[in-house]
């Protein structure tokens, strides 16, 4: 029997199609030869979550998400497709965790303990963990500061040292290991010296030490020494203050006697202050005396007769 060709054209197509459409749910990850429990899961938000994105246990996908259905208060309802037979308990959370640092996400189931198990169409308890970037966020901000701040200390450090700073550095560290090196040369004279002179220094040593000693044996002594020494001072300290005293007041005695004796006229200079007619006569001598001196300045030539050629005294006419 032959086949016509619009026979052969229509079973191609049919099988294309079926081929096609085995092909698309593949892709999508539809099972279709096997059976699929269906579940639910209502969530807040599905940040980074999709359709076909797996559903895992302990990191074994065990299905796919289906649709993801918005209701009209703003929860989200996700629909699971179970590939299989499995046992979920009823209490197990369809937590959506991040798979990567990229914000992908998936549904991991946490298994509860309960004895009944989740049926086709039951609604799990669902929980959203933080993703991935949003723990790692805190500390991407610490590590900024902290680059930050490591960038302004390099900065500074690199401020600071500049070549002449360098070379600064360079000569303080030359001048120190010349300083260190004289130092070094000192103590070797020094110690050189010690050692030379060592037994010099032992013998200064011991005498100091021998002296100390007779300080101490002969402390008493001294002590007497010093006693006597400040009474000796003492005594002489007192007797020239008393002979100073007893001349002061045998001086200030004469002089008393003095005084008494000229307000009583004895002596020459008594005489002199108490007699009232020697005042008289030394009062009119004075006075002559000064009458003759201007005499002579006004008549010097009644006093004094010379000649400049060595002739004889003439007489006035």
């Amino acid at each position: 029997m032959k086949i016509k060709n619009e026979t052969k054209v229509g079973v191609l197509a049919a099988f294309a199609i079926a081929l096609l459409i085995i092909g698309y749910n593949f892709l999508k990850g539809n099972s279709i030869f096997s059976s699929e429990t269906v579940l639910y899961a209502k969530y807040d938000r599905v940040d980074g979550l999709g359709v076909s994105k797996p559903v895992l246990i302990n990191g074994f996908q065990i299905g796919r998400v289906d649709q993801l259905t918005l209701q009209p208060n703003g929860t989200i309802v996700a629909t699971l497709k179970i590939k299989g037979k499995y046992d979920i308990p009823k209490n197990t959370i369809a937590r959506l965790e991040s798979t990567d640092l990229l914000g992908g996400k998936a549904i991991v189931m946490n298994l509860g303990n309960d004895r009944n198990y989740a049926k086709d169409g039951d609604t799990l308890n669902a929980n959203v963990e933080k993703g991935l970037m949003e723990t790692v966020q805190p500390v991407q901000k610490k590590a900024e500061q902290i680059i930050t701040k490591m960038d302004s200390i390099l900065t500074s450090v690199n401020s600071i040292l500049n070549p002449n700073f360098q070379k600064n550095v360079d000569k303080s560290f030359t001048s120190i290991a010349s300083t260190l090196g004289a130092l070094e040369a000192t103590s070797k004279k020094v110690d050189a010296l010690v050692g030379s002179e060592s037994s010099k220094l032992s013998g200064i040593l011991s005498n100091v030490e021998q002296i100390t000693v007779n300080f101490k044996n002969n402390g008493a002594k001294i002590d007497a020494i010093l006693a006597n020494l400040n009474t000796v001072t003492d005594k002489a300290a007192a007797l020239n203050f008393k002979q100073t005293v007893d001349n002061a007041n045998k001086a200030i005695a004469d002089l008393q006697g003095m005084v008494a004796d000229l307000k009583g006229g004895k002596g020459s200079l008594g005489k002199l202050l108490n007699d009232e007619e020697m005042y008289q006569n030394l009062t009119s001598a004075s006075k002559n005396l000064d009458n003759l001196m201007i005499d002579l300045k006004a008549n010097p030539k009644r006093y004094v007769h010379f000649s400049v050629f060595g002739g004889g005294n003439k007489k006035d006419k």
